[in-house]
């Protein structure tokens, strides 16, 4: 990796809908709940600034994971510490690319 290289965010669908226009049928309760959209975009910002994603380890309220069964190959970062919502993503072997997949309430096992 470069010097001063930053990480590479990719986005698409509905997240970059959120995070372009705040807006987003399929994360109503994202868009609706201040907190929750101010930790998303805190979120997605500070992972283009970062360099690696191992720099989110040093962000303790990110709780910053590789998650592990089902949902084996992904990594996560939490949007609050009052909320369970978690922004899923995948990285690349280099590990200065990372793929927004979802958002999810459901990975503590939430019931709706």
């Amino acid at each position: 990796m470069q010097k001063g290289a930053i990480m590479k965010v990719l986005m698409s669908g509905d997240l970059l809908e959120l995070y372009s226009t705040g807006k987003c049928r399929r994360y109503k309760e994202v868009e609706r709940n201040p907190e929750l959209m101010a930790g998303f975009l805190r979120a997605v910002n500070l992972m283009i600034l970062v360099k690696t994603v191992n720099e989110l380890k040093g962000f303790s309220y990110l709780h910053y994971e590789q998650l592990k069964y089902k949902w084996s190959g992904l990594s996560s970062i939490r949007l609050s510490n009052r909320y369970v919502h978690r922004l899923i993503f995948t990285e690349t072997s280099y590990g200065i690319e990372v793929e927004l997949i979802d958002i999810d309430d459901t990975h503590y096992g939430n019931k709706h």
